[in-house]
């Protein structure tokens, strides 16, 4: 019975040995052909300019190509599920933003669940938004755009990249804490709604800080304020929401990797640690500086965890403002 015994122990301790092997075998071949980068978005937004930067990074890092394909639609949902239904190999991956934790809230019967059809690689960048306004519109502060929205209800038009997405949420919780009434007029995609601002088509929206750099400057958009808790070194001389008379107005937007779940662990520790070391280089914090967004990354760990926060957080928003796919 003992001879029986220190068989089984020598079984399983050779089974952790070689199980510790393959894993480390598995990370240190990986990866061995391209990976596909899935930015759900259409080309042009932010989310995209940091997945190209990420990617023509991680492609050096690594040695092999990080494919970037754009699959926009429904409020990011279409491309996400894509690498949802994906091999859970480190082969597909998708570069989400908060628009991935308020679907839920926007598409009550996603093909996929937010958290459990998927494993957090990392956070990467936070970013605030900018409240700006056409020339055209007789506003120089966000106390002067209140009031015309008052003295002009349901006639401000705020734009957006679509149904579901941070811009369109950033508007209605506007709407919703100073008692506006402000018209959402969704596109697809970040460049058109930011051309029709800059046109006067519609004379407002919470965009990009790359568009608010490109045109405050050049005086073909005034800049209001930023969305975040603090001011942002890209535009020092806007004020925060809160600063220009907005209690408790406070909004950002983050940006992380997920793969399928199931993707072996190994992989992921092996992704988040490159990540880390090229979204921290010099060059590439001064490639995310001109793109408006500051590093910020995380473990897989935190990634999970915000998320679960932020499902949470957006989902009352959306209950109390009464936020509609319109």
């Amino acid at each position: 019975m003992r001879h029986f015994v220190r068989h089984l122990r020598r079984v399983a301790l050779l089974g952790c040995i070689l199980g510790g092997a393959a894993s480390a075998a598995l990370a240190q071949a990986y990866p061995n052909k391209p990976i596909k980068l899935i930015v759900p978005f259409a080309p042009g937004g932010f989310t995209d300019v940091v997945a190209r930067i990420l990617g023509q990074k991680l492609s050096v890092s690594l040695g092999q190509p990080f494919v970037i394909e754009n699959k926009a639609g429904a409020g990011s949902t279409i491309g996400t599920d894509f690498v949802a239904k994906a091999a859970p190999d480190g082969y597909t991956l998708v570069m989400v933003s908060t628009t991935h934790v308020i679907s839920p809230a926007i598409y009550p019967k996603l093909p996929y669940d937010p958290i459990k059809s998927f494993t957090p690689v990392g956070k990467l960048v936070d970013s605030a938004y900018v409240l700006m306004v056409n020339p055209k519109v007789p506003v120089n502060s966000v106390a002067d755009y209140i009031a015309l929205a008052k003295a002009q209800p349901d006639k401000i038009h705020y734009a957006s990249s679509g149904n579901g997405s941070s811009q369109h949420l950033m508007g209605g919780m506007f709407a919703s804490m100073t008692g506006t009434k402000l018209i959402h007029v969704p596109y697809k995609g970040s460049s058109g709604a930011a051309s029709d601002l800059v046109a006067g088509i519609v004379e407002s929206s919470f965009a990009g800080v790359p568009n608010a750099m490109a045109q405050v400057p050049a005086g073909r958009l005034k800049a209001l304020a930023v969305t975040t808790a603090k001011r942002i070194p890209q535009l020092p001389d806007v004020p925060t929401m809160q600063e220009a008379g907005v209690p408790g107005y406070e909004a950002s937007v983050w940006l992380g990797l997920l793969a399928p779940v199931g993707t072996p662990k190994e992989i992921v520790a092996r992704l988040n640690a490159e990540i880390a070391k090229v979204m921290n280089s010099p060059e590439t914090k001064k490639e995310l500086y001109a793109a408006g967004v500051e590093s910020d990354i995380s473990s897989p760990e935190a990634l999970g965890a915000l998320m679960n926060r932020e499902m949470e957080r957006w989902g009352k928003v959306i209950k109390d403002a009464g936020i509609t796919m319109q």
